[in-house]
């Protein structure tokens, strides 16, 4: 089931290049995204999750459900689980991957690539979801693969990151010193 979020903070980004987590399993694009647990849009997210499990799993999927969200086998999560990182205390996060490289807009549609310097993490993105249940070797799951982002407004961005402002610099154009300056 595709779902479409609007104005999530970003946190985690791995959106040019594929990566591992903690060195293990196949690279893959990712991210976390951050939501209030008061959005309107939390009960959309749920509702996927329960549609997916239910396409799955028929009359199995409310018992697997609460089994799952007990032991966060789902991708919707608890953001004070990962509280010593920003932004994700009081919140809720969505953990999506994807092996195939999403599509990355501007907030006017334009695609982004690395060089652009967004989005980053702590700005603010739409994105497109599909979930999925997962039922393998590795266990039961409702997973969402990161399909696309798009950049949608700035934020405080998390550990650094971002680019300079031009009020950082003074103007040395009258060929000023490093002496004059200090």
């Amino acid at each position: 089931m595709k779902l479409k979020l609007s104005n999530v903070r970003l946190a985690f980004p791995a959106l040019f290049e594929a990566k591992t987590v903690n060195g293990e399993g196949s690279p893959a694009f990712s991210a976390a995204l951050l939501i209030d647990p008061a959005d309107k849009q939390v009960k959309a997210i749920n509702a996927a999750i329960d549609e997916t499990a239910k396409a799955k799993w028929g009359a199995k999927a409310d018992a697997l459900l609460k089994q799952m969200r007990a032991t966060d086998k789902v991708c919707l999560h608890d953001g004070d689980l990962k509280a010593s990182y920003d932004g994700f205390p009081g919140n809720l996060y969505i953990s999506a991957r994807n092996p195939v490289r999403p599509t990355v807009l501007d907030a006017d549609k334009t695609p982004l690539v690395a060089a652009d310097g967004k989005p980053y993490a702590g700005c603010y993105v739409n994105v497109s979801l599909e979930f999925w249940a997962q039922d393998n070797k590795y266990g039961k799951r409702v997973n969402a693969t990161l399909m696309g982002v798009q950049f949608f407004r700035d934020g405080d961005s998390f550990t650094g990151g971002g680019a300079a402002d031009e009020s950082d610099f003074d103007d040395v154009s009258a060929g000023a010193t490093a002496d004059d300056l200090a």
